[in-house]
């Protein structure tokens, strides 16, 4: 794939759809550098003091770092393989679902689910914003200030990828600069060897709870990650962001959440926050809310687009899509969602990792419509023909989550992953995967049909 000059100066009009149902020409790819401050954007933001916090309330330091890294491990892999695909395909996480795994109609399954998801997350950060502004400017309701708050955000989203690189050029530095003077402050006034060595001052959380945390806390993020890498220009790119960005997001920002938390006594982020770096720290937590905020809704957004298409056959714009989803996180935050967090990343820690086990075993092992990508891609186009369902996607997709929900040995994200790539695999290799496949009309060029290629 050629290099081309970095779009920030297109035409602000492309960013409006994405290229939401087809693949990202190479003309419309960034620098690998743009996108990674928007996937280190992901990461260095209040999610992952929130969940330092929460880890050090209930862990000494030295399990917290064992829970990150175990975390950790499983975020990175997950995220390249299927980052690559990403990349190689050009297509968002749902309509790369198609033909990894799960068919039309089961892409739509996941473009729902993830969209769910991403809309619950956009809920618990416009709550936390509302809930600061409320704390440091008063005057307005929780519920007002959350209205405000998913507002701006959807503004940005709007304007799609292009909008949302330029605002992480300014809120991933400004975020780091609170990072940096919050724990100088606060830090200070401890000793950082007993830090290191205090008891946690909430209930004890396993080290199992732990890492569930750590992935359940990003696993969607992992998992809708061709949303972003379609957007890079090599799968080197791939590899140097993520790992960048979920070492430098869950060791350095996650770790100060966790002496934090033990230098307070409490987890409650928005009063560490407020407390150790005033009104200047409020105010660039808010811009490091927006960063990752702007990331649920868009994901969101292109997954409904998809949902939407496969359903009703309609092309609805992204743009109409984000408003939707942009009013309906707002009120989800308004409605108290942030008090159910740790249940909800619980919950997503189980249900979302099997769907990127299954896609990377289609994509990179049992390869039943892999061939399909590359004809149509050598051509600018998609194939012609999608299956509508996978059955063997199912059955692996149930009993991974079922295994991460029942089985109680080891970390129950890193058991359903493994078991949905697996028994998938073993489908596949058994010849269970059927390409019981349709001709159906998909934007983005030509349409490709096996064989006529050339």
């Amino acid at each position: 794939m050629k290099r081309t000059k970095d779009p920030t100066t297109a035409d602000p009009s492309l960013g409006r759809d994405d290229h939401s149902l087809e693949r990202v020409p190479g003309d419309a790819r960034y620098s690998w550098w743009s996108v990674a401050t928007q996937r280190f954007g992901q990461l260095s933001a209040l999610a992952q003091f929130l969940l330092g916090a929460t880890l050090g309330m209930g862990m000494t330091f030295w399990q917290a770092v064992l829970a990150i890294t175990l975390g950790s491990v499983l975020l990175e892999i997950v995220t390249i393989f299927v980052g690559v695909a990403g990349v190689r395909e050009g297509l968002s996480t749902s309509v790369l679902a198609r033909w990894t795994g799960f068919g039309r109609k089961g892409s739509a399954l996941i473009g729902l689910t993830i969209a769910i998801s991403l809309i619950g997350w956009f809920g618990v950060q416009n709550a936390v914003f509302a809930e600061g502004l409320h704390t440091l400017v008063g005057g307005l309701s929780v519920p007002m200030w959350s209205l405000i708050g998913g507002a701006g955000v959807t503004a940005i989203v709007v304007f799609g990828f292009r909008g949302m690189a330029w605002t992480a050029y300014v809120t991933v530095p400004a975020f780091l600069v609170l990072a940096a003077w919050a724990v100088w402050h606060e830090l200070s006034r401890h000793s950082l060897g007993e830090l290191l060595t205090s008891e946690p001052a909430g209930p004890r959380l396993s080290l199992a709870a732990g890492a569930t945390l750590v992935a359940g806390g990003f696993i969607v993020g992992a998992v809708m990650t061709p949303d972003m890498t379609r957007y890079n220009r090599t799968t080197a790119d791939v590899i140097k962001q993520t790992v960048i960005g979920v070492t430098l997001g869950e060791y350095v920002v996650g770790l100060c959440g966790v002496l934090l938390a033990h230098a307070v006594r409490t987890s409650d982020i928005v009063a560490i926050i407020t407390t150790t770096s005033g009104l200047l720290g409020t105010i660039v937590l808010i811009a490091s809310i927006v960063k990752i905020n702007d990331w649920n809704l868009y994901s969101s957004t292109l997954g409904l687009v998809n949902v939407v298409d496969v359903l009703t056959g309609w092309k609805v714009g992204r743009g109409q899509i984000t408003i939707f989803v942009g009013v309906a996180g707002s009120v989800l935050s308004a409605t108290g969602i942030l008090g159910h967090f740790i249940g909800f990343l619980t919950f997503l820690g189980i249900l979302i990792p099997p769907v990127a086990g299954i896609m990377i075993a289609e994509y990179f092992v049992v390869r039943a419509w892999r061939p399909d990508l590359e004809r149509s891609r050598a051509l600018g186009g998609l194939p012609a023909e999608t299956p509508e369902w996978v059955p063997a996607s199912l059955v692996a997709w149930l009993a991974g989550s079922l295994v991460g929900h029942f089985v109680q040995v080891g970390i129950p994200a890193i058991n359903a992953l493994v078991v949905a790539f697996a028994g998938y695999a073993v489908l596949g290799r058994l010849g269970l995967v059927r390409r019981n496949t349709v001709e159906v009309a998909v934007p983005g060029g030509e349409l490709i049909k096996p064989g006529t290629e050339g």
